[in-house]
């Protein structure tokens, strides 16, 4: 299992030091946030450019926005390889064929209260299913174990159709959770205030792994 810091929990005053912190991710974990879609401001494209600039570590973004296809172009960006939208925003259909234009990989996200039964007709053509665990918006949330039989589902699915996307999962993880999600089918795990209060965080990375 892959494992993508969420810099949401990171000390923004030391950036470049909270980056290089996480030097041995497999993604860093972007989270924008536009105070529509949920109830909470993160940063934008300007923020994100600075990170780029601080790692080879490649991008994961999860536009929590209310119109995602007015931001794929901003978020673009070289060393993005995941753009991720969600199925409860306005546009998401266009967002969609937007982020593959750009050549990047398309994610699609769902909320708690979501079903997989509602994304099913889009399944064949994203590359990551991002699960919500918690209710987006605030970190260091508690995990909602009910987002594994989620996982389990669209593992299921993936098998049955030979599809291509990878699972991932965010919200409320840590020593505990990290391996039920693993159990249950995770491939990436998006870890925030529980990777960024240990005193070692890439060696918490390489054990989670």
């Amino acid at each position: 299992m892959k494992i993508a810091p969420s810099v949401l929990t990171a000390d923004f005053t030391i950036l470049e030091k909270e980056i290089k912190s996480i030097n041995e991710a497999d993604y860093i974990h972007i989270d924008i946030m536009d105070g529509n879609f949920v109830p909470n401001i993160s940063f934008g494209p300007a923020i994100t450019k600075q990170i780029a600039a601080l790692t080879r570590v490649n991008l994961d973004v999860h536009l929590m926005v209310q119109n995602p296809s007015e931001w794929i172009e901003k978020f673009s960006l070289e060393s993005v390889e995941f753009i991720t939208v969600h199925y409860e925003a306005n546009d998401f259909v266009k967002a969609i064929k937007l982020i593959r234009e750009k050549g990047k990989k398309i994610g699609l996200s769902i909320n708690p209260k979501t079903s997989i039964e509602s994304i099913k007709p889009y399944l064949e053509d994203v590359d990551l299913v991002l699960v919500m665990s918690v209710e987006p918006g605030f970190g260091g949330q508690k995990f909602m174990t009910s987002s594994l039989d989620k996982v389990e589902h669209l593992n299921s699915l993936r098998k049955l159709n030979n599809y291509r996307y990878v699972i991932e999962i965010d919200g409320g993880m840590n020593n505990e959770t990290l391996v039920m999600a693993k159990n249950a089918g995770v491939d990436v795990a998006v870890v925030g205030s529980f990777l960024f209060n240990q005193k070692d965080r890439n060696e918490f990375m390489r054990k989670s792994r």
